[in-house]
Parts: C-alpha cells; structure tokens; sequence
C-alpha cells in the first residue's frame, strides 16, 4: 500500500517563490527581498577616504584624519552612507530584533565584497564580529556584528572567529560621544581570547555601522600587535564626518 501520491514532479519550487520588497512591498524580481528600482535608491557610498571611507568630495583621497593618526586597520569596505533608509534599517535589526532586514543587507553586503574580491580585493583568513559586552549582549538577547558576520561566512565561504576577542569591561553607549571622547571610553575595553591565535592572519573586522571608528581602531591595534598581518574593516554603513564626531 502506497502511503504518498504518485506525483513525479516537484511539489514546490522554493526558487520561483515570489519575494515581497522590505522597503516598498512590491513583488520583487532578485532573489533578495528587495526589488531593483529600491536597490538602486538606497544611499550608496560614493567618493571616500581610501583608508576610513568616510564620505569625501573626490576620490582617491585620504582623510585628514588618516593622514594626521593612520588607523592600524588597512581599509574599511562599507556599501552605503548611515542615511536613509539604510539607518532604519540597521535601527529595527539593532533594536528591534528584525532580523529579516539585517540579512537583507547583510546579503548584499555580501555581494558587493564578492564584487571587491573578484577586481583584486585581498580576501580575510577571518571575519571577527565587533564583541559586545556581556551586559548588553543579555539586554540585547544578540550581537549583530555576529549575526552579520555569520551570513556573510555562509555567503562568502570565509571562516567567522566568533571567540578571537572580547569586550572585557562594559562600557557606556557610544552614541552620544565626541571622538576623543570614544576613544577614552574604549581604553582598555578590548583582549584577546586565551585561545586567540592571530599572528600572521589576515582578519577582517564585521560591524554594522562605523562612525568615527573608534572601536574598529582599538580592536585593530589590538589585533596587529599581537601579530595579524593585515585588519581590514567590513560594516554596512558609514556615517558623514559631522562636527561631533571629528
């Protein structure tokens, strides 16, 4: 006795199941959930610094800050400015645990490294999410650096080292705070793993968003001195250099 209908076919094809935009609710024609017309529209970041890719008015250039302090990373790979609706976005992924939205972007965060990669990008041994501090990660319920970090491994086929840092001291949020100021809070914030094994790695560094880029600076030192060759810095907005954050 046959328990299943003889049906040779198959009964769903999950690649011509049709996507709903996030941003617009049309029916899409990518294999994202997001359609062309509102891919196209979101605040891609144009000319920047070399090193920090913050927003500049030509390219090939080097920020003043760069020059003047040069970051132990090498460079920072961002698709977009903190704008809208990007910074919707990564707000309700961040904040309100719609993880729907941070895997869209992180998707095409993906794609648009895959794209560096082949035109000659040197690819990571490593992605390594930004650590939360365990305060915040149990108020949080999740790090979103390592959420991002874990679909662009899936993605990009580059092992993720969730345990080669952590953030050893809880600090206060770093949103309200000038850059020096940043800088001072992160003082010590960051150590290796007892298990680290860094020295003549390639890792690139996974956040959501680079403001002045005080924590990507800190865990980069940290790294290099302990022997990485090379930090780079992928994250999925930028923000504009404003007056608070010089």
């Amino acid at each position: 006795m046959r328990c299943q209908p003889r049906y040779e076919g198959p009964v769903y094809i999950w690649l011509k199941n049709i996507q709903q935009c996030l941003l617009c609710d049309e029916a899409t024609d990518t294999p994202q959930p997001i359609c062309t017309p509102c891919e196209t529209e979101l605040p891609w970041l144009g000319d920047h610094c070399q090193i920090c890719a913050v927003p500049l008015p030509m390219s090939g250039l080097t920020c003043g800050q760069c020059l003047k302090a040069p970051p132990a990373f090498e460079q920072v790979i961002a698709p977009w400015t903190y704008s809208f609706p990007i910074d919707s976005l990564i707000t309700r992924f961040k904040h309100s645990a719609n993880w729907p939205y941070g895997h869209l972007l992180a998707e095409l965060l993906a794609q648009s490294l895959q794209h560096r990669f082949n035109e000659g990008l040197a690819q990571p041994d490593a992605l390594v999410p930004v650590p939360l501090a365990r305060k915040r990660l149990r108020a949080r319920g999740f790090n979103q650096a390592a959420m991002l970090a874990h679909w662009l491994r899936e993605r990009l086929l580059i092992p993720c080292d969730e345990h080669l840092v952590q953030r050893i001291h809880h600090t206060p949020t770093q949103q309200a705070l000038t850059a020096d100021a940043r800088q001072r809070n992160l003082r010590n914030a960051f150590a290796l793993t007892t298990t680290a094994q860094v020295a003549g790695r390639h890792l690139a560094l996974v956040d959501d968003v680079l403001t002045t880029g005080a924590t990507a600076r800190s865990l980069a030192r940290l790294l290099c001195n302990a022997g990485a060759a090379r930090v780079d810095v992928y994250c999925l907005a930028r923000t504009p250099k404003t007056a608070a954050s010089t």
